[in-house]
């Protein structure tokens, strides 16, 4: 079957795949395997969850969020042959200081990485002096991973690159926060000539209704397509028995990416299945990367749940764009 050429980008003939199961509807589908990568795939790992994956050397190479027995927060690299079967080192990353004062590792969590030009990005939620802000390094061979100076002041989470420079300069996404569970939380788009320096902050979205009303958030990279940045993120809703972590996804403006086009009010994907409303934290579906394959339109979705497990979904970047114009707020 063929398809536009909507994704600007490269193809990956081996993206993780499965079709649309038979009498199922959704626009986004669950993967069969869920979850791919379960809490104990380490001897260290509590839990295994948040985490980034990107094509590596006709592979598949990412950064993970484990949770250790300790239940401190961690970041451990990853290899894959085929996306769904990981190799994960036991032991977390050490960060080469780039900057002239080293930064004390207090905890890592919910990783996106990002090919920029010549080399990998890793954004994370980063201490420092104690509390929540962006951390930044990059690695050529996941590896060695080189720490640059944190993008911003705390309180700040869920820091998403874009993968190219926009007008010029770099582009990240990020949500202002507070040093707890931030009852509250909009997009925000920034600017930086150098990946140190960020600034010329606009807001991107506000929560709205429902499923994403108490606080929103960046996951994946933004895929670039013909019809504008699209963006997977994810909302969250204060229930009786405390917050619900579901899906949406964005069209923003090529050009300025801080302008949305369109904006799904209905989810995408919510906590349904057992493996997402069970878990150290129940009711949590938590998307942070992407696989895309330009050729045919196919997008792979990495997602955490429960705050306990990695899944993947999929969908066909058509469809998605179709069910976004068609289910605007």
């Amino acid at each position: 079957m063929s398809h536009k050429p909507t994704i600007i980008g490269l193809a990956l003939p081996n993206i993780p795949w499965e079709d649309r199961p038979a009498g199922c509807s959704d626009v986004l589908w669950r993967s069969a395997r869920n979850p791919i990568l379960p809490r104990n795939l380490i001897p260290s790992s509590n839990s295994i969850f948040n985490s980034a994956v990107v094509p590596f050397e006709g592979k598949f190479a990412g950064v993970f969020r484990c949770d250790d027995k300790r239940r401190n927060m961690q970041l451990h690299a990853g290899r894959s042959d085929d996306g769904i079967h990981w190799t994960l080192k036991n032991e977390r990353l050490e960060f080469v200081q780039t900057g002239d004062e080293p930064f004390e590792f207090i905890y890592g969590y919910d990783p996106r990485v990002c090919w920029i030009e010549d080399r990998y990005y890793v954004t994370w939620c980063n201490a420092y002096g104690g509390w929540p802000t962006i951390g930044v390094s990059y690695t050529y061979d996941f590896e060695t991973f080189y720490q640059t100076e944190n993008a911003f002041l705390p309180y700040n989470r869920n820091g998403v690159l874009f993968p190219r420079k926009v007008g010029g300069r770099y582009a990240m996404l990020s949500r202002p926060s507070d040093r707890g569970h931030t009852p509250f939380g909009d997009i925000y788009y920034s600017e930086s000539p150098d990946m140190v320096y960020w600034g010329r902050h606009r807001e991107v979205m506000r929560t709205a209704g429902g499923w994403q009303s108490t606080k929103i958030g960046a996951g994946p990279t933004p895929i670039e397509t013909t019809e504008g940045w699209l963006l997977i993120y994810h909302g969250v809703l204060t229930s009786c028995n405390g917050f619900v972590y579901s899906a949406g996804a964005a069209l923003l403006d090529l050009d300025q990416p801080w302008k949305v086009i369109r904006r799904t009010a209905p989810y995408l994907i919510s906590p349904q299945m057992l493996y997402e409303c069970v878990g150290d934290v129940p009711n949590v579906v938590f998307p942070c990367a992407a696989l895309t394959d330009a050729a045919t339109g196919r997008i792979a979705l990495y997602y955490g749940a429960a705050d306990t497990v990695t899944c993947l979904a999929f969908c066909q970047v058509d469809e998605l764009i179709d069910f976004i114009n068609s289910n605007s707020m």
